[in-house]
């Protein structure tokens, strides 16, 4: 057998293939891609359609009627509605009354985030401290006193505050030395408005709780062992450990609460039996009197569009502080 028998041919190598053009391979990559970004849109449409509708008309027709001169003659189409301009801006914001229910609104409002908050953080805290069970049965008060409508709600209030009937007055009066049978907590302003606070509070507290419960078991608990290795005590390991972490929570809920008291009405308005008194009027009852008490839907209409420039001022302050937590992370 010769060498050239036993000699292996050599194997050629298929021809190189050009490469495809640029755009050819990028072309599906770039469809599939717009058809995974209008996904998200085509879900939020049926929400973004109710939000437009629900609240959208509303809000448009809120503008408009601010800058009318609209009252019953107009409403019953006696007299057809008129463009007044910024009078009726002018006319409220000059008026010393609604000064005096913004600064009552706006103290009203920290008071109760305040408490909300610090009694909130402070059950959220005692929760990660208690047995399974009872923390199971603290959760179901919770949630239930959170799902009781405002109206029930308010009801229990003014029977525990009620002057001659009132449990609280009966509970203080076994006190030595004091006499609280005959008491009315509505007789002024302050007191009247710390019973709406308390009301506000306790409907308020439940959904904080819940939330910060939630938020405490991400915090790790190796962060917290070492900084009690490190000396610190129960006062330092929640400031330079659990409190930083749950800044966003405390931020959104600090925020969602100003929200919410700024635009309080039901529990003032039933607490005073449909009528409330000026020493109690905040700026959504205020809005409610001018527009379907004095009858000026204008000047009511006015009040309200200011109420909700001043809460997009609040959640404008709300997007600065989570844009800034996500800097930092």
């Amino acid at each position: 057998m010769s060498a050239a028998d036993t000699t292996t041919p050599a194997k050629v190598p298929p021809p190189r293939q050009a490469p495809p053009p640029p755009g050819a391979a990028r072309a599906p990559r770039k469809r599939r891609a717009s058809k995974g970004a209008a996904v998200p849109w085509l879900l939020l449409a049926p929400c973004l359609l109710t939000l437009a509708l629900v609240m959208g008309y509303p809000l448009l027709r809120l503008v408009t009627l601010s800058f009318q001169t609209f009252g019953q003659s107009q409403l019953w189409g006696f007299r057809p509605a008129e463009s007044a301009g910024f009078a009726n801006f002018s006319k409220v914001l000059g008026d010393g009354q609604f000064w005096a229910v913004v600064l009552r609104t706006i103290v009203f409002a920290a008071g109760a985030v305040v408490l909300t908050m610090v009694a909130g953080m402070a059950l959220a805290l005692l929760l990660q401290r208690v047995s399974g069970w009872l923390k199971v049965l603290i959760n179901i008060v919770l949630v239930a006193g959170w799902g009781m409508p405002v109206i029930v709600a308010t009801t229990v209030f003014k029977w525990l505050f009620d002057s001659d009937y009132g449990v609280l007055n009966a509970l203080l009066s076994k006190l030595p030395g004091v006499r609280m049978i005959g008491h009315n907590w509505f007789a002024s302003g302050p007191e009247g408005l710390a019973v709406i606070m308390l009301l506000v509070v306790w409907g308020a507290v439940p959904f904080v709780v819940i939330t910060l419960s939630a938020g405490l078991t991400q915090v790790p608990r190796e962060l917290e062992e070492a900084a009690r290795l490190d000396g610190a005590g129960s006062w330092g390991v929640f400031r330079h450990v659990t409190l930083p972490i749950l800044k966003p929570i405390v931020v959104m809920l600090t925020t969602l609460s100003v929200i919410w008291d700024m635009g309080v009405f039901p529990q003032v308005f039933v607490m005073r039996n449909g009528h409330p008194e000026a020493e109690f009027q905040v700026l959504n009852t205020y809005s409610y009197d001018r527009a379907f008490v004095v009858n000026d839907y204008a000047q009511g209409s006015a009040i309200a569009l200011l109420t909700v420039l001043l809460l997009l001022g609040v959640v404008a302050v709300y997007m600065r502080q989570m844009l800034k937590i996500g800097d930092v992370e």
